[in-house]
């Protein structure tokens, strides 16, 4: 951002001030003003600014330990400004320590087939099975066009991330997680309110579907699912204990962890059991959560889930 020109001590202009970092540095403090922990993204990008765990240097704030985005979000107005003057980073809002539970509705993927409902339209589904109106809270367009609601979370919990576990392309954001603020802009757009109320409690229907011990909730549209044996339930344990497992690894683990973990729960894609997509995206979150990049994780996750699909033994051989 530009400022005009400035008169100088003798009447002459000084020159103009070119701060890049001024428009985000603005979108940073509101989301502060609003009690929102936020912390810098890499410039037009989603990815946190700053080194990840596996390429701590272990000194300056890291001395202790490595500091993730979520320990580093703040609301300190000082630090904001000390950060957005040094660069046009993107904002992002530490979703745990700001007390919040975004969903996210995502659009729509490449491989999606066509007449597939998005993350929107299977929201939407979702609350009319549950006799439900759309809740009516803060809103943010995503720079794919996709959805943020944001929710404050209940008193005394620890909601964290989820991938698929409401719907497909339906996402959630508690702790260990983090959105990208509104101002921010990636190549495919820019993160727009549109609607700026604050955000309303987390509906107790909508707590109770995601801490119930159960599978996905079906969508509109579901993927087919042929259950064997039971397996249905087996496959659910199974995602769960290897998804907590790659949560678990330690530094310079967790990329073997995921890609073992992914292979764990491939004889289950395998199998019909669970769907792909559900897998693919619940190991995206956990493995982007210890720290691997988006990346990385898609690439081991697709070769670990391909290489299951492709040895799985017949499930009596397997038992």
């Amino acid at each position: 951002m530009t400022q005009p020109h400035r008169s100088g001590p003798a009447g002459g202009d000084l020159p103009p001030i070119d701060i890049p970092g001024l428009g985000l540095l603005a979108h940073a403090i509101a989301a502060a003003e609003r009690g929102w922990h936020v912390f810098p993204l890499r410039p037009r990008d989603k990815r946190p600014a700053g080194h990840p765990e596996r390429d701590c240097p272990r000194t300056g704030r890291c001395a202790t330990g490595h500091r993730t985005p979520e320990q580093r979000a703040t609301t300190d107005p000082d630090l904001l400004v000390a950060a957005w003057t040094h660069a046009p980073y993107n904002v992002g809002i530490a979703t745990g320590p700001s007390g919040l539970l975004v969903v996210d509705l995502d659009t729509l993927k490449a491989d999606d087939e066509e007449g597939t409902p998005d993350g929107v339209a299977n929201f939407e589904a979702l609350c009319e099975r549950a006799g439900h109106a759309v809740p009516l809270t803060h809103r943010v367009r995503t720079a794919r066009g996709g959805m943020h609601l944001y929710f404050t979370q209940p008193d005394g919990a620890r909601l964290g991330n989820t991938a698929g576990r409401l719907a497909k392309h339906v996402d959630t954001r508690g702790w260990g997680g983090y959105v990208v603020a509104p101002g921010s802009s990636t190549p495919n757009g820019t993160y727009e309110i549109l609607d700026g109320r604050p955000p309303v409690p987390l509906p107790d229907w909508l707590h109770s579907a995601l801490t119930a011990p159960r599978g996905p909730v079906r969508t509109a549209n579901p993927a087919p699912v042929v259950v064997l044996g039971g397996g249905s339930r087996a496959a659910e344990v199974a995602l769960e204990r290897e998804t907590a497992a790659v949560r678990a690894a330690e530094k310079g683990r967790r990329n073997a962890q995921l890609l073992a973990s992914a292979r764990a729960v491939g004889r289950f894609v395998a199998w019909g059991d669970i769907p792909r997509h559900v897998a693919e995206e619940a190991f995206q979150a956990v493995g982007e959560a210890a720290g691997l990049s988006a990346s990385e994780c898609r690439a081991t996750i697709r070769s670990a889930l391909d290489w299951s699909i492709r040895t799985a033994r017949p499930r009596p051989a397997a038992a």
